[in-house]
This record gives C-alpha cells, structure tokens and sequence, in this order.
C-alpha cells in the first residue's frame, strides 16, 4: 500500500491539468462560435435561428454578381420541351396515323388517305397529326354549308384551279398578274393521279380576303362539331363522287346560269380606312379588340401598348400564335400598314372556299403554301448555298426590303410597320431619340428603361451600341401617289418611279440591295411583315444564320415550326427587338443552336416534298366537304382487315 499511494497521488495533478484545458477550450470555441464572421457562417449552412438572438447581425444578401437565369434561357427549355412531346406523336404506320386522326378530329379520315400516307412514307416526311391543325382550322366551317353552293362558288370565280379526269388546268382574268397561280396548278399537277375531281378559287392578291364576322363563323363551327361521329365501318363509302351532272360544275352552271347572284361573295372594295372594324367583327366578344374601332385620323402620333401584352414572358413573345392575333392587340390598328392603308381591298363578310398563301389569324381563307416558296427566283429560295458556318458570319443583323406593307402617304406613313422597323434598327436615329430629338411624330418610341434593362440604353449609348450591330434600311421608298422621272421624248418616253419619296427622305436614306447570299454573311436575319406575308422567311429557316420573325399573318407551316427551337420570334411592336440582340450577343451557343436547329428542321418538314403533301391532304379534305355524300366518304380500310 505504501508503494501505491505515491502514485495515486501523482496521477490526480494530470487529470486536472487536462479538465482545465479541455474547459479553455470549450470556451475559445464558444467565444469564437459567438463572433465568427457573417461569411463563415454562411458557409457553414447554419440554420436562420442563429440570426434571430438579441445583437446578432441580420443575414448574408445574396451575392449581387451571380448570375441570374435569363427569361429566354427559360422559353428555349420549354420550347425544346414541347418539340419532344410533339415528335413522340409521330405515326409510322397506316393504322397509326389513321388511329391519331380519329382521335384527334372524331372522324374518319377522307378516301385516299392511305395513298397519301404512302407517299408520306416514300418521302420519308415526318407525320405528327398536329402538324396539319390548320387544315381542319380552315376546313371544319365549310361542313356547315351547302356542298352545292360552294361548287357553284368556286367554279364562277375569276382565278380557278379546275381537276378533271386527272388533268389540271387554270383560268384567270388576267394572264399579266404574278404567276402564283402557275406555280401553284404546277404543284396540284404532282398529285392528280390521287385527287378527285374540284374547282380551287385562289386568292392572288397580296392581302387576305375572306372575313366572316364571329357570331357566324362560332355557329359554323358549333354545327361542325356537332355533326362529327365515327360512322360504322361497313356504312363507310370510299369513293368521291363524279364531278359532273347532277354534281357538279358544269350541271350547276347550267342549273344556276340566271342565279349568279345566289353565290355572290359581295365583295366590300371601297372601305378601306375602315378595315379595322372588319378585323374587329371577327375577333370573339371578350377580345381586346372586340370594341376597339378604327382610328378616324392617322394624323396623331403612334400609340403604343402601356404594358407588356399577356402573351409574353417578362416581355419576351411566350405564345406566339397570340402574338400574330390582332384581336389581342388593339394598337396595331395604327401600327401596321394593313389596318392603316392597305394597297387594296376586296373583302367579304360571307364564308367562302378560297385558297390563299397566307392570312390574318381571323381570316377564312384556305391556307396553301405561298406561291413564292414554290418559286425558282433566287430572292424567295435563297439559292444554291445558304451562307457560311456560324463562326465565319458578322456579328450583327441585316434586313433590305422596300417601304411596303400598304400605300404610305405624307399625312400617315408614320404608322407603317415597315417604316417603324427601319428607323428603329437606324443608329443615328435611335441615338436622337436618346437626346430627346425626334421628329414631332415620330414612328417609333424606345421601350422604357426598366422593362428590359439593356445596359447600352442605360447607359445612354443605345444608338452607339446599335451601330455596331445594325444594318438595315429600305431599298426604294415607294411613295403614294408616287414620285416619277420621265426620260424621253414623245413616243419613246419612259416613266420610272423614283426610289426617294419627298415625305420619307428626310428621314431615311435608300441603301443598296444585297443578294441573299451577301445576307447570309451576317449572323440575325429578322423577317417583318410587307403587304402581306414575307415570301424570303423559309429561306431564312434553311440558311445557315439565325431568323428572327414578327409578324401579323399565319401560314401553311405554323404548326410545325416550334419557336425558340427554330427560330426567334419577337412582337409587332418590335420593342423588345433590343433586348433580343442584347441576348444573343452574349449568348452566342444558344444563338447558334436555334439557327442549326432551324436549318436542319426546315431541310426535314418544309421541303417541296413536304409543301406538296400539305396541299394534298387538304385537298381530300376539300373534296370530301363538296360531296353531297360528305357524311359517309371516309378511309376505313385499315378498320376492316
């Protein structure tokens, strides 16, 4: 005992030596717990509590230089989603895409659709059934109407596209117009040896011309689908019937010769200031539009929309079939040259089975593909090369065109759309605008600071930013009534029309054209509205830069062009066309990415292949809706084997 207690004694010192510094400690990590600076503490993910005790000091703000998600980033991602869910609809097969038509449209599908998708499969085309919406759009009125009157209305019509026996011939009351209606009998001739016998009316004017009031065209509608049903199989008939006596056009005609006034479309060709309230008739009671009359003087200045419109997202285009809605936009009645002064009018108010390359969302015409993307001139298909890879093109935006898009003149050329675009993308005018230097009407404003927050229009130097960007400008200003030189005497005089304009001069500067190809060295080729519809946009898609599109017209391809996949769209307006630049500049890849995605969709699905196979389901369906036996023609054959 007397040898252990030495070192029981010794021990005891030790432990309390450890105790005393195991509690220092302790303490050291408390005090240091207690003041240990903001930033280490967020980095420690502590919990909020810690912020909340009496003396503390309040939370960490986020860190003002991280970048934050740009609202395009998200439009591209959904849009790249919506494309997914579009292709996982394709229909390989006859049962499948005759499947996907019942379900879609709640009938069968119209005899010589399983020729059709036969050429489809031998064309490799893609077939998604929501691709050809706009037919059945356009189409599902007529089912409405007496088949008899609309044969009669189509055969009596100035410019017909007839198909007899398997041959296609035209007929126009004037042989010097533009030859759409050639190219267009060219492209029915591909497919007569699978078409029934009809008369196509074509529209060869510019502008749209079939208007039919809402409350019209909403009962039209309503009897179309109240007439839909999926007949019994063994009821189904399977052939068009003659067109011919007792059917018809030539037995109309001899029945109907002293009754031409029955079928008379009416034609409104004096009303042309007025045009809006047309427009405005055929939007739904709760559109914007609905109760917004015409302007009754365009003498004042332009009225732009005081807030974005609800069809954008944070001010960027989100649906873009809203925006080509007049009726969603009551400004544009003094903003584009349609509802201004259009070069002509002749409208109807009665439905009526018109074909035409393009219209307004309201209008009724049945759409084909534009006659000029069945032309061989290198200024609508944009020749052989489409332009050099992405890395090789100028950093900036082209566009060249004349001052169309209706008959601009001294008192009114200011609310032209075409005359807006030019001076919005011209430096030196955006740079006046900066230092409060406009004209007294001016055609343009520039969007509020705080919508987009572009820094070169915070900074005051948008014009100088736009300089190195922009290079747009009107290649003649045709003037109204326009400024001619005549060279010459009397009988060997010439006229020529000028390509200044004594109103517009002062303002804007005629610039050289450019051939296409020159065009595609540049990397933004935005397309904007003319008379009607741009006839350069699917040039645009197949070359190798990048399109940006605003427009106010609808077309045959519409549902199968996804935007922010395959092109840019931006609004009427055009003022948020800054902001998009500001985008891609600095967003290079996904600039770059839409425009490849473009090309190589447009190479896919807007081929003359593609354009062809469009126009000839419609005209099964065309056919079908004249038949007086419309109610049972139908393709059952893949339900009966």
């Amino acid at each position: 005992m007397m040898l252990r207690a030495p070192c029981a004694i010794a021990v005891f010192p030790g432990r309390r030596q450890v105790l005393r510094a195991v509690l220092f400690a302790i303490l050291v990590c408390l005090v240091l717990w207690l003041w240990l600076p903001r930033v280490e503490i967020s980095r420690l993910n502590t919990t909020s509590w810690i912020y909340r005790r009496p003396g503390a000091h309040p939370p960490p703000k986020p860190d003002a230089t991280a970048p934050t998600p740009h609202p395009i980033d998200r439009l591209i991602r959904e849009a790249n989603a919506r494309l997914e869910r579009l292709l996982e609809k394709r229909a390989f097969t006859l049962e499948d895409a005759a499947a996907r038509y019942r379900e879609r449209r709640g009938r069968h599908p119209p005899p010589g659709f399983d020729r059709w998708f036969a050429q489809a499969l031998r064309d490799d085309a893609v077939v998604v059934e929501d691709f050809f919406d706009r037919i059945h759009h356009d189409i599902n009125p007529f089912w409405a109407v007496d088949p008899r009157e609309m044969r009669a209305q189509a055969s009596r019509h100035p410019q017909v596209i007839r198909v007899r026996g398997g041959r296609v011939e035209f007929e126009t009351d004037d042989p010097h117009r533009v030859p759409w209606i050639n190219l267009w009998t060219d492209l029915v001739g591909e497919m007569v040896p699978h078409i029934p016998d009809l008369d196509m009316a074509v529209n060869v004017m510019d502008e749209p011309r079939v208007l039919v009031p809402w409350d019209k065209i909403n009962a039209y509608a309503s009897a179309e689908r109240a007439s839909r049903r999926l007949i019994d199989p063994r009821d189904a008939v399977g052939t068009y019937g003659a067109y011919g006596p007792g059917r018809g056009h030539d037995h109309d005609h001899d029945h109907d010769h002293d009754h031409d006034h029955d079928h008379d479309p009416e034609w409104i060709t004096d009303d042309v200031p007025r045009y809006w309230d047309h427009v405005r008739e055929t939007c739904a009671p709760g559109d914007p539009s609905r109760n917004v009359s015409a302007l009754a003087s365009f003498d004042g200045p332009v009225e732009f929309p005081s807030h974005p419109p609800p069809y954008t997202f944070r001010g960027f285009v989100q649906n873009f079939t809203q925006a080509q809605n007049p009726c969603t936009q009551p400004h544009l009645r003094g903003m584009h040259g349609a509802f201004v002064e259009s070069i002509s009018m002749s409208t109807t108010r009665s439905l009526f089975p018109l074909f035409g390359g393009s219209k307004m969302s309201q209008n009724n015409e049945l759409l084909i593909p534009g006659a000029m993307y069945l032309s061989p001139r290198e200024l609508y298909n944009g020749g052989e090369q489409h332009g050099p890879r992405w890395a090789d093109k100028k950093d900036g935006l082209i566009w060249r065109g004349t001052a169309s898009g209706g008959r601009n003149r001294r008192h009114n050329w200011w609310h032209f759309h075409r005359h807006r675009w030019v001076q919005m993308m011209n430096a030196s005018v955006v740079a006046a605008a900066e230092r409060g230097r406009l004209p007294e009407k001016p055609a343009f404003r520039l969007p509020p600071k705080e919508r987009y927050a572009v820094r070169a229009q915070l900074e005051g130097r948008l014009g100088e930013w736009l300089s190195s960007l922009s290079d747009v400008g009107f290649v003649h200003l045709e003037c109204f009534p326009s400024a001619e030189d005549r060279f010459g005497v009397w009988p060997f005089r010439r006229v020529e029309s000028r390509k200044t304009c004594p109103y517009t001069s002062p303002f804007m500067a005629v610039v050289p054209s450019l051939p296409m190809s020159e065009q595609y060295r540049y990397k933004f080729l935005p397309d904007v509205d003319g008379n009607s519809f741009s006839g350069r946009w699917r040039a645009f898609l197949q070359s190798t830069s990048l399109p940006l599109k605003a427009t106010a017209y609808v077309e045959w391809h519409d549902d199968r062009l996804v935007p922010w996949v395959h092109f840019v769209p931006f609004d009427n307006t055009y003022e948020d066309v800054y902001a998009l630049l500001d985008y891609l500049v600095a967003h290079d890849g996904e600039a770059e990415a839409i425009a490849s995605q473009g090309k190589l969709w447009a190479e896919r699905v807007l081929r003359r292949a593609d354009m062809k196979l469009y126009m000839w389901r419609l005209l099964l369906e065309y056919a079908r809706v004249l038949d007086d036996a419309r109610e049972k023609l139908a393709f059952v054959g893949d339900l009966l084997t």
